[in-house]
């Protein structure tokens, strides 16, 4: 049976004003930094990769997988972008991602949307390489520290970021914080799981095939933008594939429902692609597919205007 994505972010209403805005404030501040410190170092393959590392987040982010207990999670991807771009590239690509989830497919509230790309941006980034290069010093180079080192990174980023939105949902006064932040990192360690094996999994095929890519800050590799178009191709294959996804809950709402703060959630404001169904469509399964090809293209071109603005700017 064909499914459609679930909605997988924080929506208006679970957090409060004052903590929205804080994490508003926070995002901005390091979003505008990374933006800086993208123009200084970005590389000429850094420019195509990041659009299309942003497509294939985008997509694989839309096929939740099945976790116990009736539950379901989604890929993250912060690990992944850390790896391939580094933190300041990264943090970009999650902007991007987030941001165009919110404004277009109504995926997480507005007022939050400082929040989604401060836990899953700028967190996630943060602690993706954190561990990621820790593991890489302990390991000296060696080639299985790509991979431990990957799961691992992975595994955190879902985790930390968990926590720090049960956290954010105690000082909201949404829920008691021994009962969100337990519950929060509970099933994401699942859910952690999941990612760590997606992100080694995207590790091995890189080794195999494009082992230049896995290399942050080298020039262009051979093959140029027939590689980038391979990779927007198979992020759209992905998008192709959204109807089937998981319809069970993911581990925010699984854990606001469960904790009894799930009716909290305010409805949007406006509607354009509204739970990554296409309007006007009447088979909810091509509608999906059609949102997500759709929001594959926007993030794609976003987050290559952006690097090639960026690289604009280097240049002069």
């Amino acid at each position: 049976m064909l499914l459609k994505p679930v909605l997988m972010h924080i929506p208006d209403g679970f957090l409060s004003v004052v903590v929205s805005i804080i994490l508003w404030v926070v995002t901005i501040a390091v979003v505008a930094y990374a933006l800086k410190r993208l123009s200084a170092e970005l590389g000429e393959r850094q420019v195509p990769l990041m659009g299309v590392l942003a497509a294939a987040i985008f997509a694989g982010q839309m096929l939740n997988f099945t976790v116990a207990g009736g539950t379901s999670g989604h890929l993250m991807g912060a690990a992944i972008a850390t790896i391939l771009l580094g933190p300041w590239a990264a943090i970009l690509v999650m902007t991007c991602v987030v941001g165009v989830q919110a404004l277009i497919f109504q995926d997480g509230g507005l007022l939050a949307l400082g929040a989604n790309i401060f836990n899953m941006g700028l967190v996630g980034v943060a602690v993706s390489y954190a561990v990621y290069q820790t593991v890489k010093k302990l390991t000296g180079g060696r080639k299985w520290g790509l991979f431990v080192g990957g799961a691992l990174a992975a595994w955190f980023s879902i985790e930390i970021a968990a926590l720090g939105v049960g956290l954010q949902l105690a000082l909201s006064g949404t829920s008691l914080a021994n009962l969100a932040i337990p519950a929060m990192a509970g099933i994401h360690a699942l859910i952690g799981l999941g990612e760590a094996l997606i992100t080694v999994g995207a590790l091995a095929f890189l080794y195999a095939s494009r082992r230049d890519l896995l290399e942050a800050g080298s020039s262009a590799p051979q093959g140029g933008w027939l590689v980038w178009a391979a990779g927007l191709l198979i992020a759209l294959a992905l998008a192709v594939a959204s109807p089937l996804a998981s319809a069970n809950p993911d581990g925010l709402e699984w854990v606001a429902e469960q904790k009894g703060f799930l009716d909290a959630a305010q409805g949007p404001l406006y509607h354009v692609i509204p739970d990554y169904v296409f309007p006007g469509v009447s088979n909810e399964g091509a509608a999906t597919i059609i949102a997500g090809i759709v929001g594959v293209l926007i993030v794609f071109g976003a987050a290559l205007a952006l690097a090639y603005t960026r690289r604009k700017r280097t240049a002069a």
